[in-house]
């Protein structure tokens, strides 16, 4: 076989068992296929999500069956305004063994893990989120002075509830820029509902079952990075995020008006990694200009801002990006 064949080969071979997880995924987590898609394509691409919806719509349900099905050892963290860096990272402390000797011990905390939820990751303060910086980007945390090294593949996967936001924290921008997608977790529509609640509300309830190893996931990310993306593909993915960017002389007059600062560099390496996953996770063996208008809001979102003229206006995010999809869109194929 020839290098392009085994590619071939490699990717139809991810595709179907991709296919079998997300097949066992829905059993527990009914009807919201675009939050399936983006949770999968965030592990895919070694990234990070931040789930933002109303408490009970299954996030947390979400999260724990996914560590499942990919075969990922998780843990919890349950953000409060009392929580510490310690509380996540770790610490060391006096050990004294059986001999009465004393050396300092250090005591892993739930980041050594491979997928972390952090629920309302936005109650904790500045100081306790910012322990997840490093982290997130560098997959090591540094404690009394040490580097110590995170498991591989480590996901943080944190919610957010987008009402309640007495006794929270802002996310920093530092932080937001680190994950790789926001995903937006909304009300089910009636037939969904009905089929949720006739499935939780027995006395059997849905069951996941184990699709991937870690040593899977791995070799997963590896492979979509080698997955062929074409010019115009790039070229729009470029297009698209410098339009959005109120300073670029490209940039639209709306997003002028209506932006205060847009994505950076991170964003088009986000939305090159999600599309590839997108076209894997509907078998397809190479992303289209469609997966990059697709894929827009969810990478965009929550790396720009709104000025104030703007958000006195009622204008939304989802809307400017929207708009400037369709705008970059059209030039795209009347190019």
């Amino acid at each position: 076989m020839s290098d392009t064949e085994n590619l071939v080969a490699e990717i139809e071979a991810l595709s179907a068992q991709l296919a079998k997880a997300k097949a066992s995924l829905t059993q527990r987590f009914i009807g919201q296929e675009r939050v399936v898609d983006l949770a999968l394509a965030a592990l895919l691409c070694g990234g990070h999500a931040l789930l933002v919806g109303l408490p009970g719509l299954g996030k947390t349900r979400l999260v724990e069956s996914l560590s499942t099905i990919m075969g990922l050892t998780g843990n919890r963290i349950q953000f409060t305004p009392d929580l510490m860096p310690a509380d996540i990272l770790g610490s060391e402390i006096l050990d004294t063994n059986a001999a009465g000797e004393r050396a300092f011990k250090f005591v892993p905390g739930p980041i050594f893990c491979q997928l972390l939820m952090a629920d309302e990751i936005n109650r904790a303060s500045p100081r306790t989120q910012s322990a997840l910086l490093q982290a997130m980007q560098e997959k090591q945390v540094t404690i009394a002075g040490q580097e110590r090294a995170l498991d591989a593949p480590f996901h943080v996967l944190a919610t957010q509830n987008p009402i309640e936001q007495e006794g929270t924290y802002t996310l920093p921008e530092a932080q937001l820029d680190r994950f790789l997608v926001q995903i937006n977790v909304n009300y089910p529509d009636r037939d969904t509902e009905r089929e949720i609640v006739l499935a939780t509300t027995g006395i059997e309830d849905g069951q996941v079952e184990q699709v991937f190893t870690a040593a899977d996931l791995v070799a997963a990310q590896t492979l979509l990075r080698r997955m062929p993306v074409g010019e115009s593909v790039v070229e729009l993915i470029l297009s698209l995020v410098r339009s959005c960017r109120p300073e670029d002389e490209t940039a639209p007059e709306f997003v002028r008006d209506a932006v205060a600062w847009g994505p950076g560099p991170r964003a088009a390496q986000a939305l090159m990694m999600v599309v590839r996953a997108q076209a894997l996770l509907e078998g397809r063996l190479a992303p289209t200009a469609e997966d990059v208008l697709r894929m827009a809001e969810p990478v965009l979102q929550h790396r720009m801002a709104l000025g104030f003229g703007a958000r006195a206006q009622g204008v939304t995010l989802e809307e400017v990006i929207g708009k400037a999809a369709d705008v970059i869109g059209a030039q795209t194929r009347a190019a």
